[in-house]
């Protein structure tokens, strides 16, 4: 329980617990921040004493806790009625709008967390890099559907900004941190370049920075001409 009246996040620097950070600080959220380094199970043993995974984002607000990123924004958007950042059931892109949410982590960043942990968390006889050549195809292949999308948008949905840009915009900066940018789409490239010029991602960004013991570096990735046809 949360005895604190605002809302508390465990952060790590570059770990999804970003997309609840800039969540709260784009809807001007008081909150409550504990860094952490990454990953907190392995160099803070006694944080699986507050979330029992051992996994951030860790979030909770007064009864409640989550320890997922999109569901921690979507959770924001509808607790504190700021549908200035999230649509209602009755918007008419409402469904595309959980989808992008969903979209975010269920299919592109699950392939950038294999990539990341076979190219540079497992010890060295561990890596695999025909993994690592797998699942960075798989996630530039999936980008195919926001390939098309924000051809002539400037936002995911209703022509504005959403929690919805922050769980994709997430996952491409991820992949930036990993060395992918190179491959993305000119217009995903722009769309990505303008999410993170957002003053609230440049505030919240470098947070953990300091301590962080880990981030995730470029990997020497070869050009990949068809992605799956």
């Amino acid at each position: 329980m949360n005895t604190s009246n605002k809302p508390k996040l465990w952060h790590c620097y570059t770990a999804r617990s970003l997309r609840a950070l800039w969540a709260m600080e784009e809807m001007g959220i008081d909150y409550d921040l504990e860094v952490l380094a990454f990953p907190p199970r392995v160099f803070q043993r006694e944080f699986l004493d507050v979330n029992v995974l051992g996994t951030v984002p860790y979030f909770v607000d007064g009864d409640i806790d989550m320890t997922e990123s999109s569901a921690i924004g979507l959770y924001l958007v509808e607790r504190y009625q700021r549908y200035d950042f999230g649509l209602k059931s009755t918007d008419k892109e409402y469904a595309d709008y959980l989808n992008w949410l969903f979209h975010s982590d269920a299919t592109l960043t699950f392939p950038q967390t294999l990539v990341l942990r076979y190219s540079q968390l497992e010890p060295v006889e561990r890596r695999q890099p025909q993994i690592v050549e797998d699942y960075y195809k798989w996630f530039l292949a999936r980008l195919k559907r926001l390939n098309t999308h924000v051809a002539d948008r400037e936002f995911l949905c209703d022509g504005r900004f959403t929690i919805a840009d922050i769980a994709i915009a997430y996952a491409l900066y991820l992949g930036d941190g990993l060395g992918l940018s190179q491959f993305y789409e000119p217009q995903v490239l722009d769309y990505f370049k303008r999410m993170t010029a957002r003053p609230a991602f440049q505030k919240i960004e470098a947070i953990g920075k300091d301590k962080s013991l880990f981030s995730p570096t470029p990997y020497p990735f070869e050009n990949v001409p068809d992605l799956f046809g």
